[in-house]
């Protein structure tokens, strides 16, 4: 591996070959060096976080993706869709944090809603509590309001952004971005190519997103590099990517979970170096804590990855699929958790904005 490691040094950037030999390379310590020198370089020994709340606004979906524990028909036992006095009392729970900095709404493509029951419901949060930020909804959630309305992506992110308050956009849906994969795992809901679309045009009108993956189900190694490359030639023209996060599958309770393993730690820690290799235009790889568990996320801040995510308040798409770690976390452990590596912790906004360096 001297020939890439002499690239990474050098600041050169990698091929999707490249990319492969990286995934096929058992030196672990070494893709975490490599990993870890870069982000040193790039961004320093800060750790971003932020002071947050999850807020889903319902689980009925029409997609019911084969990867997904969350999503439900009507007639399914849990099934809810939340009202506008349910959505406000969420956040006003929340609010009793008085360092909460923002929001995360995304939600399922429930089957009857319009693009303005979602529009009214964020909107009644923003006018309600204008300080806090909302980062909301994914680029297939966009998709899909813009098919349910008759506007145009375009015209609903204006809607999301003047209206509702929008500031980011979620960084799911994603998955793997090949229509190979799609087509088995979430054959109902937005291509690869409308996920692209929908980023494209957010960044135009200068709202930044973020950018995910969906690792260790079905796709092959060099789907995730194609993965990684797509997301990388798009940063390259609009620079409107904030972050990426690498989510490993959760199989409990879902369809895909049959057959498909958890992913291992090794995996897990892997793909977040490889990840902050190959997007060498991409400031923030995030070590997202629900997913990985605690201790994980806190091994993969030295795997390259500079953001452990917030402090979530109650996480529960996740959690159907299994997810064994905490629903929340305090900030205080937050922020032992970046200072016991030796790190420094940042409260962020949804833009990166440093609220508070600790």
């Amino acid at each position: 591996m001297k020939d890439i490691e002499e690239k990474i040094l050098s600041g050169e950037r990698l091929t999707r070959e490249d990319g492969l030999r990286l995934f096929n390379c058992n030196n672990l310590a070494w893709l975490g060096n490599m990993a870890d020198t870069v982000r040193k370089k790039k961004c320093g020994d800060v750790v971003y976080y932020n002071v947050n709340c999850h807020v889903n606004l319902t689980n009925i979906c029409t997609s019911r993706c084969k990867f997904c524990a969350f999503g439900r028909d009507f007639e399914n036992q849990g099934a809810y869709a939340m009202t506008k006095a349910e959505a406000l009392a969420v956040v006003a729970d929340a609010i009793k944090n008085p360092n909460l900095a923002g929001l995360h709404i995304v939600s399922g493509l429930h089957p009857t809603w319009t693009f303005e029951n979602y529009l009214e419901i964020v909107k009644a949060i923003h006018e309600t509590y204008p300080t806090l930020y909302i980062k909301g909804f994914t680029g297939v959630e966009i998709t899909h309001f813009a098919k349910i309305s008759g506007l145009s992506v375009k015209e609903v992110l204006i809607k999301l952004r003047d209206e509702g308050g929008l500031q980011a956009i979620a960084g799911g849906g994603a998955e793997i971005l090949s229509d190979r994969v799609r087509q088995i795992i979430c054959p109902k809901k937005a291509t690869a190519a409308e996920w692209l679309e929908v980023a494209k045009i957010a960044h135009g009108l200068g709202i930044k997103t973020n950018a995910s993956m969906l690792y260790g189900h079905i796709e092959t190694l060099a789907e995730r590099v194609e993965h990684l490359i797509k997301l990388r030639e798009l940063q390259d023209e609009t620079h409107g990517f904030q972050n990426f996060i690498p989510f490993p599958f959760l199989p409990k309770n879902t369809e895909l979970g049959k057959t498909v393993k958890q992913t291992s730690m090794w995996d897990d820690l892997r793909t977040i170096a490889i990840s902050r290799l190959m997007l060498d235009n991409f400031d923030n790889i995030k070590a997202y804590w629900v997913m990985l568990t605690v201790p994980v996320a806190q091994v993969a801040l030295g795997f390259g990855a500079n953001d452990i995510d917030g402090t979530i308040h109650k996480e529960t798409i996740l959690h159907d699929a299994g997810a064994t770690s905490p629903t929340a976390l305090s900030e205080d452990n937050i922020i032992k958790i970046i200072r016991e590596i030796g790190r420094i912790p940042a409260a962020v906004d949804c833009n990166f904005n440093i609220l508070r360096r600790l």
